[in-house]
């Protein structure tokens, strides 16, 4: 797709550089390049913590608001489940199980 902005561009007579080579380098390792990566913050936890910390829930967390976080996170997660990226992929499948477990614990067996 950009070569076909590029030759649209030299045939309109446009001399000048096309934007994405005019913006100057980001650092490396800004937050602006984990956003356009698009990695979550959540799943960059440590394997060794919880599935309570992976998913935000506190102790003094009401069961309405566990049930209404976890929903909000199986429906991101599921998303990524899909993911043809392998990264998220397994990102995704380590968050599910995080639910789960959440799920069993607070609520009972599925």
């Amino acid at each position: 797709m950009f070569k076909i902005l590029k030759s649209l561009s030299k045939s309109l007579g446009g001399s000048h550089k096309p934007a994405a080579e005019a913006k100057p380098a980001a650092k490396a390792g800004s937050l602006l390049d984990k956003v356009n990566k698009g990695t979550p913050v959540v799943a960059k936890a440590e394997p060794a913590s919880s599935p309570e910390d992976l998913c935000g829930i506190t102790p003094k967390m009401p069961k309405d608001e566990i049930k209404a976080q976890l929903k909000m996170l199986f429906r991101r997660y599921n998303r990524s489940a899909s993911s043809l990226d392998a990264k998220l992929r397994g990102e995704a499948d380590q968050m599910l199980d995080a639910i789960v477990q959440v799920r069993e614990k607070h609520f009972g067996e599925i």
